[in-house]
């Protein structure tokens, strides 16, 4: 499995260069921001400048959120500029975010983002060959692209496009359309083999693609510290208590825990619901140990099931250097 950092959610875009180098140096395989306080692409320009062979990516940017044009261009400049490293991560976001938060339109999110992602490669093809744009799905109709607007061809036009989900409708979609998937930090093993590689295989199958031709990765919930733990059982219950994510808690029979974390979110009772997160799911969700025993239970848990895993922790320069630098060997082994 290859190590990867996220780089923060609230990264000052004056510091992303120093924050890559210094990742670089770590040995990280790859960096990934997200869409949170801060737009994901735009401190990636820093990072491509400021490294020589670190991989890096949006983990992930809202496609709702934006024309499947104004991506491929974003997506093909950084690839550019980088020589290939670039890895476009997209998500399709929830309802009340897409149209409240970003004031869009919200459409069935599989079929629409099957056609965002050949939507984007449909341009690319034309920008790398120069033939004719001329794509027209029931959501995206792009057929306008005049040499004017064209960057034109680039020496590493196969650009990764990652698609992210919870549920087995879009990790078949990975299968069948992109190539890679970020598995939701909120998951288990079971959940992992038992719905997201069936679900990416049958996807995979239908397009006549082997699994092997998607890398799958996640950035893993862990606690190293009793405060952590305590930390963590509140993330696992603010997940829980989401309808969209109850699948997983299904799986293992703990869905009406989830129903009355559910209620007790919809009363604003925040700070009761960690208390309903027994040791029995906390640990099946998160994993509890230190520094010198996470590459032992990061394998245990991933092995044979992801290509690329990172910890639900923001890589900060100076913080924890150390450990980092000691897991990235552990992890070699």
């Amino acid at each position: 499995m290859k190590l990867d950092a996220s780089i923060g959610f609230a990264t000052d875009l004056k510091d992303v260069g120093t924050l890559a180098q210094a990742a670089e140096a770590i040995g990280f395989d790859a960096v990934w921001t997200s869409e949170t306080q801060h737009d994901p692409f735009l401190p990636l320009t820093h990072v491509a400048a400021a490294t020589s062979h670190l991989q890096f990516g949006t983990a992930v940017a809202i496609a709702f959120a934006r024309s499947p044009m104004t991506v491929a261009q974003t997506a093909w400049d950084l690839a550019k500029q980088s020589n290939g490293r670039f890895m476009l991560g997209l998500g399709t976001q929830v309802k009340a975010h897409i149209e409240r938060r970003f004031g869009m339109s919200w459409t069935p999110p599989v079929p629409r983002l099957r056609e965002y992602v050949q939507a984007i490669r449909a341009v690319w093809t034309a920008w790398q060959t120069g033939d004719k744009l001329n794509f027209r799905g029931a959501e995206y109709k792009l057929t306008l692209m005049t040499p004017f607007f064209s960057p034109g061809p680039i020496d590493q036009p196969n650009v990764p496009i990652f698609i992210a989900g919870v549920g087995a409708p879009l990790c078949k979609l990975a299968g069948e359309v992109a190539d890679g998937f970020h598995v939701h930090p909120y998951h288990t093993r079971q959940y992992l083999s038992e719905v997201v590689l069936p679900a990416i295989v049958d996807g995979a199958q239908k397009a006549d693609r082997k699994r092997e031709a998607l890398q799958i990765a996640t950035m893993a919930f862990v606690a190293l510290s009793e405060k952590e733990i305590a930390a963590q059982r509140q993330q696992v219950a603010f997940y829980a208590s989401t309808p969209s994510y109850r699948p997983v808690l299904d799986l293992h029979g703990w869905g009406k825990i989830g129903e009355e974390l559910g209620s007790m979110a919809a009363r604003g009772r925040w700070d009761e619901m960690s208390a309903l997160i027994g040791d029995e799911m906390l640990e099946t969700f998160v994993i509890i140990g230190s520094w010198a025993d996470v590459a032992e239970k990061l394998r245990a848990k991933y092995d044979g099931l992801l290509d690329r895993v990172g910890l639900y922790r923001p890589y900060v320069p100076g913080v924890e250097d150390e450990q980092w630098k000691a897991l990235v060997k552990r992890m070699e082994r």
